[in-house]
């Protein structure tokens, strides 16, 4: 099982590349990668606790691809291969529908069926208690808040599925909004049970036992004020141009000073581990191929780096193809690779239970 850290690294350079890579060979190629990795990963996901995916990468990219295309070809009229036209009279829709608009649309469709690809990727194999683990410590609070919202909505739709065929079986029938109240009550009254069950099983567990500490002054003082130096800096940087420099560099200072609020914040908030995961060599080699994958999606130095931009507009023509961006990218297939070889199990040493 690799590192929460490596998965979040991995769904970011997976969305990186996928909004960047505006080609159909390399999006075509990036939902190949991401629907590889969430089909190797699947059996550790069902291992390690993570969420079952409601719907198909690839019976989302079905319906996603053609919708999308259409969408465009229809809203754009543009491009000289012309399919066929529409009367002119027709709102929004009229005029000539064209290859190359439905192949831009189609386009779009590849790299937003690769980024749920990802998504479902990351959410199958990252159990909740992992990303509240990874959360920074002055969230921690709203990490968990988080969490147990996300844990709540398949638990729901699981209640909704249990109360439909319940109510099935005693003959009810969803016909009209009239129908709806049998199936509504019992899904609210189950919801707040189990609200309920979690807050008292928090409270017994000695859940916000501990006394709250509220931000000082000067902590609140200082977040407003590096908020207002990036606010100085953007609007600088936005309306002058000889200014550029002084922006950019207002911007770095204002973000810098509240990563270091956020820091010393965080370093105040109490933090037990009952099991520290340490960090070896597969996640190591997890993080390296995204890095191989992000540099050849976003360095303008790497060869072949101007393929990755392609317009059918006004003739559609062939997408040109680099052989090592190819390569670079198939750096996201590092989890695939890795996750079928589990770590050796390493009990922690006396004192290791316990960090604060």
């Amino acid at each position: 099982m690799l590192d929460a850290r490596v998965w979040l690294v991995w769904v970011v350079t997976a969305l990186v590349a996928s909004s960047v890579a505006r080609n159909p060979l390399y999006a075509v190629l990036l939902l190949l990668i991401t629907v590889i990795v969430g089909a190797a990963c699947r059996a550790e996901g069902d291992r390690t606790g993570g969420r079952p995916s409601v719907l198909s990468p690839l019976r989302f990219a079905a319906l996603a691809i053609p919708l999308s295309g259409l969408f465009n070809a229809l809203s754009v009229h543009f491009g000289d291969t012309v399919l066929f036209r529409l009367p002119g009279n027709w709102p929004f829709i009229g005029g000539p529908v064209t290859l190359e608009a439905f192949t831009y649309g189609a386009q779009n469709g590849i790299a937003l069926s690769a980024i749920f690809a990802a998504f479902m990727a990351f959410n199958l194999v990252t159990p909740v208690r992992d990303l509240v683990g990874i959360a920074p410590r002055a969230f921690h609070e709203t990490g968990v808040v988080i969490s147990i919202a996300l844990t709540f909505i398949p638990q729901t739709v699981e209640s909704l599925t249990r109360i439909r065929h319940a109510q099935a079986v005693r003959g009810h029938r969803l016909q009209g909004l009239r129908d709806w109240p049998p199936i509504v009550l019992p899904l609210l009254i189950s919801g707040l049970e189990q609200s309920m069950g979690l807050a008292e099983a928090m409270v017994a567990r000695g859940y916000g036992a501990v006394s709250d500490q509220r931000q000082s002054a000067r902590m609140s003082a200082g977040i407003a004020l590096s908020l207002l130096v990036v606010l100085t800096g953007w609007l600088t940087l936005l309306f002058s141009t000889r200014w550029r420099v002084a922006g950019l560099v207002l911007m770095g200072v204002g973000a810098g000073l509240m990563l270091a609020l956020l820091w010393s914040a965080g370093r105040s908030v109490p933090h037990t581990s009952y099991r520290p995961r340490r960090w070896t060599v597969r996640d190591t080699l997890g993080v390296a191929g995204c890095g191989l994958a992000l540099a050849a999606a976003s360095l303008r130095a790497y060869p072949g780096h101007s393929t990755l931009y392609y317009m059918p507009y006004p003739r559609l023509t062939l997408p040109p193809f680099a052989p090592l961006v190819g390569l670079g990218l198939l750096g996201l297939l590092a989890p695939a690779i890795l996750a079928g070889r589990r770590a050796p199990f390493a009990p922690p040493l006396d004192g290791e239970h316990a960090e604060v």
